[in-house]
């Protein structure tokens, strides 16, 4: 019994060990969503699982250390379906960031943004013109495009090198107008709009050189929005995918612990069989 009292003890640490990265995962995207993504509610339900699993990890241990078994089976009941969450936000993040990705440009190392390429849930969540303005307010305040500028020894970059920069989602979508366009280079946030190809992509009509609007009220701007939103939720989807294989292989060990402390404590032994124990009277003839 002591034997699987460890046991269960080491697993449970090493699951309180886990959460560290769903909760680092919930916390990088806190950040991301006060500086980069601007989406403040995504990352609220990664947190509360990191800390779910940290809360449970501790009572399952001190379960271990103090012989509860009620603390052991508390653990592994609130674990399934700490589990099932995790599962269900995986398929979720995935779900909602499916569709959608950034176009190649002809010489351009930086990929252009088209809201037509998005669908679903997240793409009406993001355009509803009410929650854009809170979104757009984000991204000025952040800050994205006054960091998009670049001086080699005291000289502007040219035309040629922003044409091979590789912008994020957001600086492509935002801080500059869509490449179909038309528009004469001046600086990275600055467009010569005379001569332009003011043709079928309204986006065209919305950017301005003021620094204060660019091309936030763009649909380009919120498509950057989403390209970016995947990328984030992408990375953190594939450590919380690595840590859900692991919960659930530590899981199966604690409850196999689990029915041996239970056995144990019944004095049942463990090669003995059940249907021996139910129906001894068949035995002693």
């Amino acid at each position: 019994m002591r034997t699987s009292n460890h046991l269960i003890g080491l697993v449970n640490f090493l699951t309180f060990l886990l959460s560290i990265p769903i909760l680092g995962g919930g916390i990088w995207l806190s950040s991301r969503a006060n500086s980069t993504d601007c989406l403040r509610f995504l990352q609220w339900p990664l947190i509360v699982i990191g800390i779910s699993i940290m809360v449970v990890s501790l009572a399952g241990f001190a379960g271990a250390c103090y012989r509860n078994k009620f603390l052991m089976w508390l653990y592994l009941v609130v674990m399934l379906l700490i589990i099932a969450a995790l599962i269900g936000f995986i398929i979720f993040a995935y779900a909602v960031t499916d569709k959608g990705s950034g176009r190649t440009v002809l010489n351009r190392g930086y990929l252009d943004y088209y809201i037509q390429d998005y669908s679903g849930w997240l793409k009406d969540r993001v355009s509803d013109d009410g929650y854009w303005g809170k979104i757009s307010s984000c991204l000025r305040d952040s800050g994205a495009c006054r960091k998009i500028g670049r001086n080699f020894n005291g000289v502007p970059e040219t035309a040629d090198m922003f044409f091979l920069r590789r912008l994020s989602p957001v600086e492509s979508g935002c801080c500059k107008p869509p490449t179909d366009c038309g528009f004469s280079y001046v600086n990275e946030t600055g467009w010569d709009t005379r001569g332009g190809m003011i043709g079928p992509n309204p986006d065209c009509m919305l950017w301005s050189n003021d620094q204060s609007m660019l091309c936030y009220q763009c649909s380009s701007c919120k498509a950057g929005v989403l390209g970016s939103l995947k990328k984030s939720w992408r990375k953190v989807s594939v450590i919380n995918i690595v840590v859900l294989i692991m919960l659930v292989i530590f899981y199966v060990i604690a409850y196999a612990a689990y029915r041996n402390v239970k056995r144990m404590d019944n004095d049942e032994p463990a090669g003995e069989a059940r249907m021996t124990k139910s129906h001894p009277s068949h035995f002693h003839l």
